[in-house]
């Protein structure tokens, strides 16, 4: 078999004319094009601007545990950071629908771009991760797989908040 002549395979296939379809069709609707064209900053900058601010809360909670987790601030004991977690899921309801409502506004542009399957793929270990952590760190002491998954973790995070703005600038077309 000659390898010269075989195609490179495909990371991420694009989707099928039907989901695209469903995609222009949702992108048309009058409130994602209300959103998208309105000038007012309650439009897209207020969801934009509830997209960050979810992921501060998000990432930057997740990333205070897994920092105490790998002995940054020791003399702070880890079980009250517990209380931390109604919090952290507030922070990922706030990035669930406003990241669906970003979608929604322009799907067909989102989900050809490269960025967007690496960004949801890290979100979802990441979320794997954190449910993980939850059970396993706040019931024993610690121990050096919680200290490898912490490292896990924050590389995750870092990579899914990489590759959601990398999302403005790799995969444009035109």
């Amino acid at each position: 078999m000659n390898c010269a002549s075989s195609p490179a395979p495909k990371v991420w296939e694009r989707p099928s004319n039907a989901g695209v379809e469903f995609l222009v069709w949702l992108r048309n609707t009058d409130v994602a094009t209300a959103i998208r064209e309105s000038e007012s900053v309650w439009g897209y900058p207020t969801i934009l601007f509830l997209h960050t601010f979810g992921m501060a809360i998000l990432v930057g909670l997740i990333s205070a545990i897994d920092l105490r987790i790998l002995g940054v601030g020791r003399q702070l004991p880890l079980a009250p950071m517990k209380r931390l977690f109604p919090l952290l899921w507030i922070g990922f309801c706030i990035n669930a629908v406003t990241g669906t409502i970003l979608f929604a506004i322009d799907g067909p542009k989102k989900i050809v771009n490269p960025a967007f399957p690496l960004k949801l793929a890290l979100i979802a270990v990441g979320m794997v991760i954190l449910l993980a952590g939850q059970r396993k760190v706040f019931q024993r002491p610690e121990g050096r797989s919680d200290r490898v998954l912490a490292v896990v973790s924050l590389a995750i995070w870092a990579g899914a908040v990489t590759a959601g703005r990398f999302m403005a600038y790799v995969g444009q077309q035109g």
